[in-house]
């Protein structure tokens, strides 16, 4: 599990990157578990929660950016 305060210093390339890598990872799990693998149901949590930390810093970034730019036209 990544601590949110790693992801904040990575780029946002990076972080849209470690995205599809955790969607590859939750699928590959998917699979595992539809096959029986018990392992794989206690993994899927942790990556599951990791993505939806990326994408929250990914959206707040983007918030930040528009938040921004309409404020640079209102002046």
């Amino acid at each position: 599990m990544a601590k949110v305060s790693e992801l904040r210093d990575l780029a946002s390339d990076e972080l849209e990157r470690r995205v599809h890598e955790l969607d590859d990872q939750v699928f590959r799990l998917r699979l595992q578990k539809s096959m029986g693998q018990s392992d794989a149901a206690y993994k899927m949590k942790g990556l599951r929660r990791d993505r939806a930390r990326v994408k929250t810093l990914l959206r707040e970034r983007e918030l930040q950016a528009a938040h921004g730019a309409v404020t640079e036209t209102a002046e």
